[in-house]
């Protein structure tokens, strides 16, 4: 497969990961609502290098990726259950906008180092990239240049999606009231609460067997 096309596909495969709105996507929009567009879109970063991530773990080779994900299974479900629904009841506490200058270094690092850590552990990210890279025909990503360019073409299609998400909420933050932004705050907490109780719920029943 040449490299031009295996970029492609690992685009392809990063922008489709990303787009469907899920837990991260609400946090996102969320985020962008209330802080702006730089933070909004240091969410998606985060995102984008977790899919990287797996993307990477993924062209090492699948038996490789499934041991790595049995053996931490458990614990992310556990962790990214437990981070979700700390985030998802601050994100429906009112919160209104905040002018952009308050913006810090702090802001934007704590943005990415949360949706990392919520995308590494969500299982639809998982599962997708299983179903997407073997639909692709990555699977057979063999040297080191291959597994590269997967790993840069997958992180640019995720960025990508981000950015044309949170730059399109950004573009009408300021036509919509505060109080829009605030239910939407609500219910994307809620969202993100819903998916980290199931996470938590799925380790606890794991237990029992």
């Amino acid at each position: 497969m040449s490299l031009l096309l295996l970029a492609a596909k690992g685009f392809a495969l990063g922008f489709a990961v990303a787009a469907p709105l899920g837990p991260i996507g609400a946090l996102c929009i969320n985020r962008t609502l209330q802080r702006g567009f730089q933070v909004g879109l240091a969410g998606g970063l985060g995102t984008a290098l977790a899919d990287a991530l797996y993307g990477g773990l993924a062209a090492l080779g699948f038996a490789a990726f499934s041991a790595f994900l049995g053996a931490i299974d458990g614990p992310l479900r556990l962790c990214g259950g437990l981070a979700m629904i700390w985030l998802g009841w601050q994100g429906m506490r009112p919160k209104p906008p905040r002018p952009a200058a308050d913006i810090g270094a702090r802001d934007l690092l704590g943005s990415i180092g949360a949706t990392f850590l919520l995308t590494i552990a969500n299982p639809t990210t998982i599962l997708s990239f299983a179903v997407f890279f073997a639909g692709l025909g990555l699977a057979s990503t063999a040297d080191t240049l291959s597994a590269l360019v997967v790993v840069a073409s997958v992180f640019a299609g995720s960025l990508a999606w981000w950015v044309i998400l949170t730059g399109g909420v950004a573009m009408v933050r300021h036509k919509v009231g505060a109080r829009f932004a605030l239910w939407v705050g609500r219910l994307s907490g809620g969202l993100i609460l819903a998916f980290g109780l199931l996470a938590v719920g799925s380790f606890v029943a794991g237990l029992g067997r």
